[in-house]
């Protein structure tokens, strides 16, 4: 994290509960929290699950300061909570889904076990960390899915909501997109950076020629030229030739042009045109100005002759899905399982300590997931009971347990994969999720069932608590 202090990186309430339980006497009592979320972003057929190294890395380095402590204590803490939480080091165990997987609404992607107050105290940070990267990471994906084989690059920060761009462009490189002008992510996680000129740099010189003549002497091999400053067809195409003949006189190519307003489709066309007639058939054209999924769906219906797209606002603000509703839910306490209750049916959570079990066919492409508690993974039911009510055979499937150790009793089990690993990851595990659930527009119900024993369960507890909510 890029945090001084990522310890305070929490909501007033989460201090003031580890407080309670201090005081209650259960602050080492264990328990089990879930990370999961409830609807899919975007109306996609998935989500990209990302996130995971980062909250690893900062749980491993999760203290208070002294400078945190005497905060703490200015809005109400008491010695006896601050004391605690000077010797806090996180000595939970995680449990997750690789970082890159595909996941859907309702299965418990992260398990957290530890004692109470522990478990309590990083939510909010775990929260954070998960929903915001998986949202960027599952538009990443949609817009690499979109545009095929045509790069993509992310042009985002400034229109980032502050920092947040930091994360956003590494969640973006994990779900898919080519490169970055972000050149702090690109230093602090060792991403491929790139990008082109500004207006400005046009509007400097006394002339569009002059000024593509002046960035092509001093970038002679990485020439990309920003051609609608003025005119596009009448001015900067053109002028991007005559620079393009000079270099080649001195022995160097163009590389691209950037067309950033009006209608890309034609601007492209025609500009290509204009290229392969004065010879440049190999200068690439690359386009910008509110790029999404779906601009970039309808320019390639059109035949657009873009090679590159700059994608900026509706990336990094995940445009259409401004937040992911991925919550942390306690499922187990005292070694006992537990849930919320709600009148929404799909707000009533799944007791106990649960993994998930992924079906796949003979050809390795994915057909379902089941949810069952632990004790059930070396004996996986026949059938898992879908949400629809109708029931899926497991035993003609391929069997893959998705959630494994990442850290046992505040110790990483294994060293992460790196971010590159991890977005091949994803376009590995994608290709083997069907098309009909990968489409942009109304895609297919990806089929989530769950083990006998589970529904029985949560049904029992549901009916206990209303039972004793009703005696007391």
């Amino acid at each position: 994290m890029y945090l001084d202090n990522p310890a305070l990186f929490t909501d007033y309430y989460e201090v003031s509960m580890v407080q309670g339980y201090i005081g209650s006497g259960i602050a080492d009592k264990t328990a089990t929290f879930d990370y999961f979320f409830r609807s899919l972003p975007f109306d996609s057929g998935y989500l990209i699950f990302a996130g995971l190294s980062d909250l690893i890395q900062t749980l491993e380095s999760f203290i208070f300061t002294k400078d945190d402590l005497q905060f703490l204590e200015s809005i109400g803490l008491s010695t006896t909570c601050t004391e605690w939480l000077k010797k806090f080091k996180f000595q939970g165990s995680v449990y997750s889904v690789q970082e890159g997987e595909p996941v859907f609404p309702g299965e418990p992607v992260l398990r957290v076990e530890g004692g109470l107050a522990e478990l309590q105290l990083i939510e909010t940070l775990l929260l954070n960390i998960l929903n915001f990267q998986s949202l960027i990471a599952t538009k990443a994906s949609r817009l690499r899915s979109a545009a095929g084989d045509k790069k993509v690059i992310d042009f985002g920060l400034r229109r980032a909501q502050g920092l947040g761009g930091i994360h956003a462009s590494k969640a973006a490189i994990l779900g898919g997109v080519d490169a970055t002008s972000n050149l702090y992510s690109a230093h602090r996680f060792g991403l491929a950076s790139g990008g082109t000129m500004a207006h400005s740099w046009v509007q400097s010189f006394t002339n569009e020629l002059t000024a593509f003549r002046s960035y092509a002497e001093i970038w002679p091999d990485d020439t990309v030229l920003l051609v609608d400053t003025y005119d596009t067809l009448e001015s900067g195409v053109p002028n991007a030739i005559t620079v393009a003949k000079e270099m080649r006189d001195r022995g160097h190519e163009l590389q691209g042009i950037r067309i950033d307003s009006g209608d890309l489709a034609w601007f492209s066309r025609q500009a290509r045109t204009m290229l392969d007639q004065a010879g440049f058939s190999g200068v690439k054209i690359a386009a910008s100005n509110q790029i999404d999924e779906d601009v970039i769906c309808a320019l390639n219906s059109q035949d657009a002759p873009i090679d590159l797209f700059g994608v900026g606002t509706r990336l990094v603000t995940a445009d259409g899905a401004p937040a992911l509703d991925g919550v942390y839910k306690l499922s187990s306490i005292g070694g006992e399982p537990t849930l919320k209750i709600s009148d929404s049916p799909e707000k009533c959570t799944l007791p106990g300590n649960k993994e998930i079990i992924r079906l796949s066919d003979e050809n390795g492409m994915f057909q379902a997931d089941g949810i069952i508690l632990t004790h059930e993974a070396n004996n996986i039911p026949e059938q898992f009971i879908l949400n629809d009510s109708g029931h899926i055979a497991s035993g003609r499937f391929h069997h893959e347990h998705l959630l494994n150790p990442v850290m046992i009793g505040g110790k990483v089990v294994d060293e992460l994969p790196n971010l590159h690993s991890s977005a091949s990851y994803v376009q590995d595990r994608l290709k083997k999720l069907p098309d009909e659930f990968r489409r942009l527009r109304e895609p297919d119900h990806y089929r989530l069932g769950y083990s006998e024993e589970l529904l029985d369960l949560q049904k029992n507890l549901i009916r206990e608590k209303k039972l004793r909510y009703e005696t007391e």
